[in-house]
Protein backbone atom coordinates (compact mmCIF):
# COMPACT_ATOMS: atom_id res chain seq x y z
CA UNK A 1 0.00 0.00 0.00
CA UNK A 2 1.23 3.45 -0.81
CA UNK A 3 1.72 6.83 0.81
CA UNK A 4 0.52 7.74 4.28
CA UNK A 5 -0.66 4.28 5.27
CA UNK A 6 0.42 2.66 8.56
CA UNK A 7 -0.24 -0.83 9.83
CA UNK A 8 -1.98 -0.95 13.23
CA UNK A 9 0.25 -1.82 16.20
CA UNK A 10 -0.90 -3.74 19.27
CA UNK A 11 -1.09 -1.33 22.17
CA UNK A 12 -1.41 1.72 19.92
CA UNK A 13 -3.75 4.61 20.62
CA UNK A 14 -7.34 3.71 19.77
CA UNK A 15 -9.05 5.94 17.24
CA UNK A 16 -12.26 7.78 18.05
CA UNK A 17 -14.42 7.97 14.94
CA UNK A 18 -17.35 10.24 14.31
CA UNK A 19 -20.27 8.35 15.80
CA UNK A 20 -23.23 7.47 13.64
CA UNK A 21 -26.82 7.96 14.59
CA UNK A 22 -28.24 4.78 13.19
CA UNK A 23 -28.09 2.51 16.22
CA UNK A 24 -31.47 3.54 17.59
CA UNK A 25 -32.95 0.14 16.82
CA UNK A 26 -31.33 -1.24 20.01
CA UNK A 27 -30.94 0.21 23.51
CA UNK A 28 -27.32 0.09 24.64
CA UNK A 29 -26.93 -1.62 27.99
CA UNK A 30 -24.67 0.16 30.46
CA UNK A 31 -21.53 -1.37 31.93
CA UNK A 32 -23.20 -1.53 35.35
CA UNK A 33 -26.12 -3.47 33.90
CA UNK A 34 -23.63 -5.97 32.48
CA UNK A 35 -21.79 -6.34 35.74
CA UNK A 36 -18.50 -4.76 34.69
CA UNK A 37 -17.01 -1.36 34.00
CA UNK A 38 -16.47 -1.02 30.25
CA UNK A 39 -17.09 -4.72 29.91
CA UNK A 40 -13.94 -5.60 31.84
CA UNK A 41 -15.23 -6.45 35.31
CA UNK A 42 -16.30 -9.86 36.56
CA UNK A 43 -20.00 -10.61 36.64
CA UNK A 44 -21.57 -10.57 40.10
CA UNK A 45 -22.93 -14.06 39.57
CA UNK A 46 -20.97 -16.37 37.32
CA UNK A 47 -23.28 -17.95 34.75
CA UNK A 48 -22.87 -21.10 32.68
CA UNK A 49 -24.39 -22.69 29.63
CA UNK A 50 -25.19 -21.01 26.30
CA UNK A 51 -26.11 -17.30 26.47
CA UNK A 52 -29.87 -16.70 26.59
CA UNK A 53 -31.76 -14.36 24.26
CA UNK A 54 -31.40 -11.39 26.58
CA UNK A 55 -27.64 -11.90 26.93
CA UNK A 56 -27.23 -12.23 23.17
CA UNK A 57 -29.16 -9.00 22.62
CA UNK A 58 -27.36 -7.08 25.37
CA UNK A 59 -23.88 -8.18 24.27
CA UNK A 60 -24.58 -7.40 20.61
CA UNK A 61 -26.01 -4.01 21.65
CA UNK A 62 -22.93 -3.12 23.66
CA UNK A 63 -20.37 -4.28 21.10
CA UNK A 64 -22.04 -2.77 18.04
CA UNK A 65 -22.84 0.45 19.85
CA UNK A 66 -19.24 1.00 20.95
CA UNK A 67 -17.94 0.09 17.49
CA UNK A 68 -20.39 2.50 15.86
CA UNK A 69 -19.18 5.33 18.09
CA UNK A 70 -15.53 4.65 17.29
CA UNK A 71 -14.77 3.35 20.78
CA UNK A 72 -12.42 0.59 19.69
CA UNK A 73 -11.15 -0.39 23.16
CA UNK A 74 -14.66 -0.44 24.58
CA UNK A 75 -15.99 -2.55 21.70
CA UNK A 76 -13.04 -4.97 21.98
CA UNK A 77 -13.75 -5.50 25.68
CA UNK A 78 -17.06 -7.15 24.77
CA UNK A 79 -15.25 -9.90 22.81
CA UNK A 80 -13.41 -13.02 23.90
CA UNK A 81 -10.18 -11.74 22.30
CA UNK A 82 -9.84 -8.09 23.21
CA UNK A 83 -6.24 -7.75 22.03
CA UNK A 84 -6.82 -8.86 18.42
CA UNK A 85 -10.22 -7.19 18.24
CA UNK A 86 -8.75 -3.91 19.46
CA UNK A 87 -6.05 -3.89 16.77
CA UNK A 88 -8.50 -4.48 13.93
CA UNK A 89 -11.17 -2.10 15.23
CA UNK A 90 -8.51 0.60 15.66
CA UNK A 91 -7.29 0.06 12.11
CA UNK A 92 -10.90 0.41 10.97
CA UNK A 93 -10.77 4.08 11.91
CA UNK A 94 -7.09 4.94 11.51
CA UNK A 95 -5.70 2.95 8.61
CA UNK A 96 -8.96 2.25 6.77
CA UNK A 97 -10.27 5.83 7.30
CA UNK A 98 -13.82 4.59 7.92
CA UNK A 99 -16.07 7.13 9.67
CA UNK A 100 -19.75 8.07 10.16
CA UNK A 101 -20.47 4.44 10.96
CA UNK A 102 -24.15 3.44 11.06
CA UNK A 103 -24.85 -0.16 12.16
CA UNK A 104 -28.32 -1.68 11.82
CA UNK A 105 -28.79 -5.05 13.55
CA UNK A 106 -31.05 -7.69 12.04
CA UNK A 107 -33.20 -10.29 13.74
CA UNK A 108 -31.06 -12.65 15.88
CA UNK A 109 -30.88 -16.26 14.80
CA UNK A 110 -30.20 -18.04 18.06
CA UNK A 111 -26.83 -16.73 19.28
CA UNK A 112 -26.01 -15.12 15.91
CA UNK A 113 -26.89 -11.50 15.16
CA UNK A 114 -26.66 -10.28 11.54
CA UNK A 115 -26.10 -6.60 10.91
CA UNK A 116 -25.64 -4.06 8.15
CA UNK A 117 -22.87 -1.47 8.17
CA UNK A 118 -23.21 1.84 6.36
CA UNK A 119 -20.25 4.20 6.60
CA UNK A 120 -18.05 6.66 4.73
CA UNK A 121 -14.44 6.20 3.65
CA UNK A 122 -12.51 9.44 3.23
CA UNK A 123 -8.98 10.41 2.20
CA UNK A 124 -7.50 13.65 0.89
CA UNK A 125 -10.89 15.31 0.45
CA UNK A 126 -12.44 12.37 -1.41
CA UNK A 127 -15.25 10.40 0.25
CA UNK A 128 -17.18 7.33 -0.85
CA UNK A 129 -20.04 5.45 0.85
CA UNK A 130 -19.37 1.95 2.15
CA UNK A 131 -22.08 -0.63 2.76
CA UNK A 132 -21.88 -4.33 3.61
CA UNK A 133 -23.43 -7.00 5.84
CA UNK A 134 -21.81 -9.22 8.44
CA UNK A 135 -22.75 -11.15 11.57
CA UNK A 136 -21.52 -11.87 15.08
CA UNK A 137 -22.08 -14.80 17.43
CA UNK A 138 -22.34 -14.52 21.21
CA UNK A 139 -20.74 -17.23 23.36
CA UNK A 140 -20.12 -17.84 27.05
CA UNK A 141 -16.67 -16.71 28.17
CA UNK A 142 -14.62 -19.71 29.30
CA UNK A 143 -13.01 -18.00 32.30
CA UNK A 144 -15.38 -15.15 33.15
CA UNK A 145 -18.74 -16.74 32.46
CA UNK A 146 -19.75 -13.51 30.68
CA UNK A 147 -21.62 -13.41 27.41
CA UNK A 148 -19.07 -12.22 24.81
CA UNK A 149 -18.79 -11.75 21.07
CA UNK A 150 -16.91 -14.72 19.64
CA UNK A 151 -14.12 -12.81 17.95
CA UNK A 152 -13.37 -13.43 14.30
CA UNK A 153 -11.96 -10.83 11.87
CA UNK A 154 -14.98 -11.54 9.65
CA UNK A 155 -17.14 -9.77 12.24
CA UNK A 156 -15.63 -6.46 11.08
CA UNK A 157 -15.87 -7.39 7.40
CA UNK A 158 -16.90 -10.79 5.96
CA UNK A 159 -13.81 -10.99 3.71
CA UNK A 160 -11.28 -10.57 6.54
CA UNK A 161 -9.26 -13.56 7.75
CA UNK A 162 -6.84 -14.02 10.66
CA UNK A 163 -4.01 -11.50 10.53
CA UNK A 164 -5.66 -9.33 7.86
CA UNK A 165 -6.25 -5.63 8.28
CA UNK A 166 -8.02 -2.84 6.40
CA UNK A 167 -6.14 0.07 4.83
CA UNK A 168 -7.05 3.02 2.65
CA UNK A 169 -4.44 4.70 0.48
CA UNK A 170 -2.70 4.62 -2.84
CA UNK A 171 -2.72 1.09 -4.18
CA UNK A 172 0.51 -0.88 -4.05
CA UNK A 173 0.27 -1.42 -7.79
CA UNK A 174 -1.61 0.36 -10.58
CA UNK A 175 -4.76 -1.40 -11.75
CA UNK A 176 -4.55 -3.65 -14.78
CA UNK A 177 -6.93 -4.56 -17.54
CA UNK A 178 -6.10 -8.20 -18.09
CA UNK A 179 -7.02 -9.46 -21.54
CA UNK A 180 -6.99 -12.91 -23.10
CA UNK A 181 -4.89 -14.03 -26.05
CA UNK A 182 -7.31 -12.33 -28.46
CA UNK A 183 -7.78 -9.09 -26.52
CA UNK A 184 -11.02 -9.96 -24.68
CA UNK A 185 -11.13 -8.29 -21.24
CA UNK A 186 -11.05 -10.74 -18.31
CA UNK A 187 -12.94 -9.60 -15.20
CA UNK A 188 -13.69 -11.28 -11.89
CA UNK A 189 -17.37 -10.53 -12.41
CA UNK A 190 -17.50 -12.64 -15.58
CA UNK A 191 -14.88 -15.20 -14.52
CA UNK A 192 -15.22 -15.41 -10.71
CA UNK A 193 -12.51 -17.97 -10.02
CA UNK A 194 -9.97 -15.74 -11.80
CA UNK A 195 -10.29 -13.19 -8.97
CA UNK A 196 -7.19 -14.30 -6.99
CA UNK A 197 -5.25 -14.75 -10.25
CA UNK A 198 -6.09 -11.21 -11.39
CA UNK A 199 -5.07 -9.85 -7.98
CA UNK A 200 -1.72 -11.62 -8.27
CA UNK A 201 -1.19 -10.42 -11.84
CA UNK A 202 -1.86 -6.86 -10.75
CA UNK A 203 0.56 -7.14 -7.84
CA UNK A 204 3.32 -8.60 -10.01
CA UNK A 205 2.83 -6.75 -13.28
CA UNK A 206 0.90 -3.58 -12.43
CA UNK A 207 4.02 -1.42 -12.66
CA UNK A 208 5.01 -3.04 -15.97
CA UNK A 209 1.65 -2.66 -17.69
CA UNK A 210 1.81 1.14 -17.89
CA UNK A 211 -1.00 2.19 -15.51
CA UNK A 212 -1.20 4.62 -12.58
CA UNK A 213 -2.22 3.71 -8.98
CA UNK A 214 -5.77 4.05 -7.65
CA UNK A 215 -6.78 5.15 -4.14
CA UNK A 216 -8.62 2.24 -2.51
CA UNK A 217 -9.94 0.69 0.64
CA UNK A 218 -8.32 -2.75 0.59
CA UNK A 219 -7.74 -5.82 2.67
CA UNK A 220 -4.07 -6.24 3.39
CA UNK A 221 -3.51 -9.94 3.94
CA UNK A 222 -1.20 -11.44 6.53
CA UNK A 223 0.18 -13.76 3.85
CA UNK A 224 2.02 -12.85 0.65
CA UNK A 225 -1.33 -12.74 -1.11
CA UNK A 226 -2.04 -9.55 -3.05
CA UNK A 227 -4.22 -6.87 -1.44
CA UNK A 228 -7.95 -7.32 -2.11
CA UNK A 229 -9.63 -4.02 -3.13
CA UNK A 230 -13.03 -3.34 -1.53
CA UNK A 231 -13.81 0.24 -2.52
CA UNK A 232 -12.21 2.67 -4.98
CA UNK A 233 -12.07 6.31 -3.93
CA UNK A 234 -10.14 7.54 -6.95
CA UNK A 235 -9.69 5.55 -10.12
CA UNK A 236 -6.22 4.76 -11.32
CA UNK A 237 -5.33 4.37 -14.95
CA UNK A 238 -5.26 0.65 -15.76
CA UNK A 239 -2.46 -0.76 -17.83
CA UNK A 240 -3.24 -3.50 -20.34
CA UNK A 241 -1.79 -6.91 -19.53
CA UNK A 242 -2.06 -9.63 -22.16
CA UNK A 243 -2.29 -13.18 -20.86
CA UNK A 244 -2.23 -16.53 -22.64
CA UNK A 245 -5.77 -17.36 -21.48
CA UNK A 246 -8.67 -18.00 -23.85
CA UNK A 247 -11.93 -16.35 -22.80
CA UNK A 248 -13.90 -19.15 -24.44
CA UNK A 249 -12.01 -21.96 -22.73
CA UNK A 250 -11.98 -20.07 -19.42
CA UNK A 251 -15.77 -19.69 -19.55
CA UNK A 252 -16.14 -23.43 -20.11
CA UNK A 253 -13.76 -24.16 -17.25
CA UNK A 254 -15.67 -21.85 -14.87
CA UNK A 255 -18.95 -23.53 -15.73
CA UNK A 256 -17.51 -27.03 -15.45
CA UNK A 257 -16.01 -26.68 -11.96
CA UNK A 258 -19.22 -25.17 -10.58
CA UNK A 259 -20.83 -28.61 -10.84
CA UNK A 260 -18.31 -30.25 -8.48
CA UNK A 261 -17.27 -28.98 -5.02
CA UNK A 262 -13.57 -28.49 -4.26
CA UNK A 263 -12.59 -28.92 -7.89
CA UNK A 264 -9.89 -27.35 -10.07
CA UNK A 265 -8.89 -27.50 -13.73
CA UNK A 266 -6.11 -26.25 -16.03
CA UNK A 267 -5.97 -26.29 -19.84
CA UNK A 268 -2.94 -25.49 -21.97
CA UNK A 269 -1.55 -25.70 -25.50
CA UNK A 270 0.98 -28.57 -25.75
CA UNK A 271 2.63 -26.96 -28.77
CA UNK A 272 3.61 -23.84 -26.80
CA UNK A 273 2.99 -24.35 -23.07
CA UNK A 274 0.54 -21.43 -22.99
CA UNK A 275 -2.15 -21.78 -20.31
CA UNK A 276 -5.63 -21.43 -21.81
CA UNK A 277 -7.72 -21.69 -18.64
CA UNK A 278 -7.39 -21.99 -14.87
CA UNK A 279 -10.47 -22.39 -12.70
CA UNK A 280 -11.24 -23.40 -9.13
CA UNK A 281 -14.43 -24.05 -7.20
CA UNK A 282 -13.26 -23.99 -3.59
CA UNK A 283 -14.64 -22.58 -0.37
CA UNK A 284 -11.19 -21.29 0.65
CA UNK A 285 -10.48 -19.41 -2.61
CA UNK A 286 -7.12 -21.20 -2.93
CA UNK A 287 -5.68 -21.58 -6.44
CA UNK A 288 -5.31 -25.34 -6.09
CA UNK A 289 -5.14 -25.64 -9.88
CA UNK A 290 -1.66 -24.05 -9.79
CA UNK A 291 -0.57 -24.45 -6.16
CA UNK A 292 -2.20 -27.65 -4.92
CA UNK A 293 0.03 -30.36 -3.47
CA UNK A 294 -1.88 -33.63 -3.35
CA UNK A 295 -1.54 -37.21 -4.59
CA UNK A 296 -2.58 -37.49 -8.27
CA UNK A 297 -3.56 -41.17 -8.21
CA UNK A 298 -3.30 -43.19 -11.39
CA UNK A 299 -2.79 -40.20 -13.67
CA UNK A 300 0.81 -40.58 -12.45
CA UNK A 301 0.98 -43.85 -14.42
CA UNK A 302 1.77 -41.75 -17.49
CA UNK A 303 5.13 -40.88 -15.93
CA UNK A 304 5.60 -44.40 -14.55
CA UNK A 305 4.88 -45.94 -17.95
CA UNK A 306 7.44 -43.60 -19.52
CA UNK A 307 10.01 -44.69 -16.92
CA UNK A 308 9.38 -48.37 -17.68
CA UNK A 309 9.66 -47.83 -21.45
CA UNK A 310 12.73 -45.56 -21.25
CA UNK A 311 14.53 -48.09 -19.03
CA UNK A 312 13.74 -51.02 -21.32
CA UNK A 313 11.61 -52.85 -18.74
CA UNK A 314 8.65 -53.25 -21.10
CA UNK A 315 6.84 -51.51 -23.92
CA UNK A 316 3.31 -50.69 -24.94
CA UNK A 317 2.85 -54.20 -26.38
CA UNK A 318 5.16 -55.83 -23.85
CA UNK A 319 4.12 -57.80 -20.76
CA UNK A 320 2.51 -56.11 -17.74
CA UNK A 321 0.55 -58.86 -15.92
CA UNK A 322 -2.49 -57.62 -14.00
CA UNK A 323 -2.92 -59.76 -10.87
CA UNK A 324 -5.41 -59.58 -8.00
CA UNK A 325 -2.77 -58.28 -5.59
CA UNK A 326 0.90 -57.28 -5.58
CA UNK A 327 3.14 -57.26 -2.53
CA UNK A 328 6.09 -54.91 -2.27
CA UNK A 329 8.29 -55.05 0.83
CA UNK A 330 5.53 -56.47 3.04
CA UNK A 331 2.80 -54.10 1.84
CA UNK A 332 -0.01 -55.53 -0.28
CA UNK A 333 -1.56 -53.43 -3.03
CA UNK A 334 -4.91 -54.07 -4.69
CA UNK A 335 -6.83 -52.89 -7.73
CA UNK A 336 -10.16 -51.09 -7.78
CA UNK A 337 -13.06 -53.34 -6.85
CA UNK A 338 -14.38 -55.35 -9.77
CA UNK A 339 -11.23 -55.38 -11.92
CA UNK A 340 -10.68 -58.77 -13.54
CA UNK A 341 -7.08 -60.07 -13.35
CA UNK A 342 -5.24 -60.69 -16.63
CA UNK A 343 -1.95 -62.53 -16.30
CA UNK A 344 -1.27 -62.05 -20.02
CA UNK A 345 -1.93 -58.31 -20.11
CA UNK A 346 0.27 -55.92 -22.07
CA UNK A 347 1.33 -52.54 -20.70
CA UNK A 348 -1.30 -50.90 -22.93
CA UNK A 349 -4.05 -53.14 -21.53
CA UNK A 350 -3.03 -52.58 -17.90
CA UNK A 351 -2.74 -48.84 -18.59
CA UNK A 352 -6.17 -48.44 -20.17
CA UNK A 353 -7.78 -50.43 -17.34
CA UNK A 354 -5.59 -48.66 -14.73
CA UNK A 355 -4.33 -51.86 -13.12
CA UNK A 356 -2.26 -50.96 -10.05
CA UNK A 357 -0.65 -54.36 -9.56
CA UNK A 358 0.84 -54.45 -13.06
CA UNK A 359 2.82 -51.27 -12.43
CA UNK A 360 3.90 -52.30 -8.94
CA UNK A 361 5.23 -55.67 -10.13
CA UNK A 362 7.30 -54.00 -12.87
CA UNK A 363 9.15 -51.57 -10.58
CA UNK A 364 11.08 -54.56 -9.19
CA UNK A 365 12.72 -55.12 -12.58
CA UNK A 366 16.30 -54.00 -13.21
CA UNK A 367 17.56 -51.35 -13.79
CA UNK A 368 14.70 -49.65 -11.85
CA UNK A 369 15.78 -48.31 -8.44
CA UNK A 370 14.41 -45.99 -5.76
CA UNK A 371 15.36 -42.88 -7.76
CA UNK A 372 14.25 -44.00 -11.24
CA UNK A 373 10.81 -42.38 -11.09
CA UNK A 374 12.33 -39.17 -9.70
CA UNK A 375 14.84 -38.97 -12.56
CA UNK A 376 12.12 -39.60 -15.15
CA UNK A 377 9.90 -36.90 -13.66
CA UNK A 378 12.67 -34.31 -13.40
CA UNK A 379 14.69 -34.94 -16.55
CA UNK A 380 11.90 -35.85 -19.00
CA UNK A 381 8.82 -34.07 -17.65
CA UNK A 382 10.41 -31.07 -15.88
CA UNK A 383 8.69 -31.90 -12.58
CA UNK A 384 9.88 -31.47 -9.04
CA UNK A 385 12.79 -29.08 -9.55
CA UNK A 386 11.17 -25.93 -8.14
CA UNK A 387 12.04 -23.83 -11.19
CA UNK A 388 8.80 -23.15 -13.05
CA UNK A 389 8.11 -19.47 -13.72
CA UNK A 390 4.50 -19.38 -14.89
CA UNK A 391 3.91 -15.68 -14.21
CA UNK A 392 2.06 -16.32 -10.94
CA UNK A 393 2.75 -18.52 -7.92
CA UNK A 394 2.78 -22.21 -8.80
CA UNK A 395 3.99 -25.57 -7.54
CA UNK A 396 5.83 -27.73 -10.07
CA UNK A 397 5.21 -31.12 -8.50
CA UNK A 398 7.20 -33.38 -6.21
CA UNK A 399 8.39 -36.93 -6.95
CA UNK A 400 10.92 -37.75 -4.24
CA UNK A 401 13.16 -40.79 -4.39
CA UNK A 402 11.53 -43.23 -2.00
CA UNK A 403 12.43 -46.61 -0.58
CA UNK A 404 10.22 -49.14 1.15
CA UNK A 405 6.49 -49.31 0.40
CA UNK A 406 6.48 -45.70 -0.85
CA UNK A 407 8.52 -46.73 -3.91
CA UNK A 408 5.56 -48.83 -5.03
CA UNK A 409 2.95 -46.29 -3.89
CA UNK A 410 4.70 -43.51 -5.81
CA UNK A 411 4.43 -45.52 -9.03
CA UNK A 412 0.62 -45.39 -8.85
CA UNK A 413 0.42 -41.74 -7.76
CA UNK A 414 0.16 -42.29 -4.01
CA UNK A 415 2.91 -42.36 -1.39
CA UNK A 416 4.95 -39.18 -1.40
CA UNK A 417 4.07 -37.95 -4.91
CA UNK A 418 2.36 -34.55 -4.97
CA UNK A 419 0.83 -32.82 -7.98
CA UNK A 420 -1.84 -30.35 -9.10
CA UNK A 421 -3.86 -29.97 -12.33
CA UNK A 422 -1.22 -27.66 -13.84
CA UNK A 423 1.43 -30.37 -13.39
CA UNK A 424 -0.72 -33.14 -14.83
CA UNK A 425 -1.83 -31.05 -17.82
CA UNK A 426 1.88 -30.50 -18.49
CA UNK A 427 2.57 -34.24 -18.15
CA UNK A 428 -0.08 -34.91 -20.78
CA UNK A 429 1.34 -32.21 -23.06
CA UNK A 430 4.83 -33.71 -22.77
CA UNK A 431 3.50 -37.20 -23.48
CA UNK A 432 1.68 -35.88 -26.56
CA UNK A 433 4.53 -33.95 -28.13
CA UNK A 434 7.62 -35.53 -26.62
CA UNK A 435 8.84 -32.03 -25.67
CA UNK A 436 8.64 -30.40 -22.24
CA UNK A 437 7.39 -26.85 -22.62
CA UNK A 438 7.01 -25.18 -19.26
CA UNK A 439 3.45 -23.86 -18.83
CA UNK A 440 3.06 -20.11 -18.49
CA UNK A 441 0.25 -17.59 -18.08
CA UNK A 442 2.14 -14.40 -18.95
CA UNK A 443 4.76 -14.16 -21.67
CA UNK A 444 8.33 -14.28 -20.30
CA UNK A 445 9.16 -11.43 -22.66
CA UNK A 446 7.29 -9.05 -20.33
CA UNK A 447 9.72 -9.44 -17.44
CA UNK A 448 12.65 -11.38 -18.90
CA UNK A 449 12.19 -14.45 -16.72
CA UNK A 450 13.65 -17.77 -17.83
CA UNK A 451 11.34 -20.72 -18.43
CA UNK A 452 12.34 -24.10 -17.01
CA UNK A 453 13.96 -26.61 -19.34
CA UNK A 454 13.93 -30.44 -19.54
CA UNK A 455 15.09 -32.84 -22.24
CA UNK A 456 11.66 -34.37 -22.91
CA UNK A 457 10.92 -37.87 -24.16
CA UNK A 458 12.38 -40.06 -26.91
CA UNK A 459 10.05 -40.07 -29.88
CA UNK A 460 9.25 -43.77 -29.51
CA UNK A 461 8.27 -43.30 -25.85
CA UNK A 462 6.05 -40.34 -26.66
CA UNK A 463 4.36 -42.27 -29.48
CA UNK A 464 3.58 -45.19 -27.15
CA UNK A 465 2.26 -42.98 -24.35
CA UNK A 466 0.03 -41.08 -26.75
CA UNK A 467 -1.37 -44.29 -28.22
CA UNK A 468 -2.05 -45.77 -24.76
CA UNK A 469 -3.90 -42.58 -23.79
CA UNK A 470 -5.92 -42.83 -27.02
CA UNK A 471 -6.90 -46.39 -26.13
CA UNK A 472 -7.85 -45.31 -22.61
CA UNK A 473 -10.14 -42.59 -24.02
CA UNK A 474 -11.83 -44.89 -26.51
CA UNK A 475 -11.76 -48.34 -24.85
CA UNK A 476 -10.69 -47.90 -21.23
CA UNK A 477 -11.58 -46.16 -17.98
CA UNK A 478 -11.89 -42.73 -19.66
CA UNK A 479 -14.28 -43.86 -22.39
CA UNK A 480 -17.50 -42.62 -20.81
CA UNK A 481 -16.17 -39.16 -19.93
CA UNK A 482 -14.59 -38.66 -23.37
CA UNK A 483 -17.52 -39.99 -25.41
CA UNK A 484 -18.78 -37.58 -28.03
CA UNK A 485 -15.47 -35.75 -28.43
CA UNK A 486 -14.10 -35.75 -31.96
CA UNK A 487 -10.58 -35.25 -33.20
CA UNK A 488 -7.41 -36.78 -31.81
CA UNK A 489 -8.26 -37.63 -28.19
CA UNK A 490 -6.56 -39.38 -25.29
CA UNK A 491 -6.91 -39.54 -21.53
CA UNK A 492 -5.95 -41.13 -18.21
CA UNK A 493 -8.08 -41.49 -15.08
CA UNK A 494 -7.00 -41.46 -11.45
CA UNK A 495 -8.44 -42.01 -7.99
CA UNK A 496 -6.26 -40.93 -5.09
CA UNK A 497 -6.93 -42.23 -1.59
CA UNK A 498 -6.35 -39.67 1.15
CA UNK A 499 -6.01 -40.65 4.81
CA UNK A 500 -9.13 -39.81 6.79
CA UNK A 501 -11.40 -39.43 3.73
CA UNK A 502 -14.03 -42.05 2.99
CA UNK A 503 -14.13 -41.03 -0.68
CA UNK A 504 -11.11 -40.81 -2.97
CA UNK A 505 -10.04 -37.71 -4.87
CA UNK A 506 -11.12 -37.75 -8.50
CA UNK A 507 -8.39 -37.07 -11.11
CA UNK A 508 -8.50 -36.95 -14.89
CA UNK A 509 -6.18 -35.69 -17.60
CA UNK A 510 -6.67 -35.73 -21.33
CA UNK A 511 -5.98 -34.15 -24.70
CA UNK A 512 -7.88 -33.21 -27.80
CA UNK A 513 -5.91 -31.94 -30.79
CA UNK A 514 -3.67 -29.11 -29.48
CA UNK A 515 -5.27 -28.79 -26.04
CA UNK A 516 -4.31 -30.71 -22.89
CA UNK A 517 -6.26 -30.43 -19.66
CA UNK A 518 -6.25 -31.91 -16.17
CA UNK A 519 -8.69 -31.65 -13.28
CA UNK A 520 -9.13 -32.85 -9.73
CA UNK A 521 -12.17 -32.88 -7.46
CA UNK A 522 -11.25 -33.58 -3.87
CA UNK A 523 -13.42 -36.42 -2.50
CA UNK A 524 -15.03 -36.59 -5.94
CA UNK A 525 -14.78 -40.40 -6.30
CA UNK A 526 -13.37 -42.24 -9.30
CA UNK A 527 -11.55 -40.31 -12.01
CA UNK A 528 -14.44 -40.42 -14.46
CA UNK A 529 -17.05 -39.39 -11.88
CA UNK A 530 -16.16 -35.72 -11.39
CA UNK A 531 -12.79 -34.74 -12.88
CA UNK A 532 -13.59 -36.54 -16.14
CA UNK A 533 -16.65 -34.44 -17.06
CA UNK A 534 -14.75 -31.26 -16.14
CA UNK A 535 -11.86 -32.08 -18.48
CA UNK A 536 -14.22 -33.18 -21.26
CA UNK A 537 -16.13 -29.89 -21.08
CA UNK A 538 -12.91 -27.89 -21.32
CA UNK A 539 -11.57 -29.96 -24.21
CA UNK A 540 -14.88 -29.58 -26.01
CA UNK A 541 -14.54 -25.79 -25.82
CA UNK A 542 -10.85 -25.59 -26.69
CA UNK A 543 -10.04 -28.54 -28.89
Amino acid sequence: MGKGVKVAVVGGVFAVMIGGAGYGAYNIVSALDRGGGGGSGAAETRRSGPPDKEEVRETADAFLGAWEKGQAAEAASYTNNAADAGVLLTAYGEEARVARVDITPGVPRGATVPFTVKATVSLDGVSKPLRYTSALTVVRGLTTGRALVDWEPSVVHPDLRDGDTLVTGESAQPPIEAVDRDGTVLTREKYPSLGPVLDTLREKYGDKAGGSPAVELSIRHATDEADTPLLTLAEGEPGKLRTTLSAEVQAAAEKAVKAYPESSVVALKPSTGEVLAVANNRDDGFNAAFQGQVAPGSTMKIVTAAMLIDNGVTSMNGPAPCTDTATWQSQTFKNLTGMEPNEGATLANSFLRSCNTAFIKLIDEKPIDDASLTREAQERFGLGRDDWTTGIASFDGSVPASGGPDRAANAIGQGQVQMNPLNMASVTATAMTGAFRQPYLVSPELDGRQLAQAKGLPSETSAQLKEMMRLTATQGTARQAMSGLGGDIGAKTGSAEVDGNATSDSWFTGFRNDVAAAAMAQQGGHGGDAAGPIVAAVLRAGG
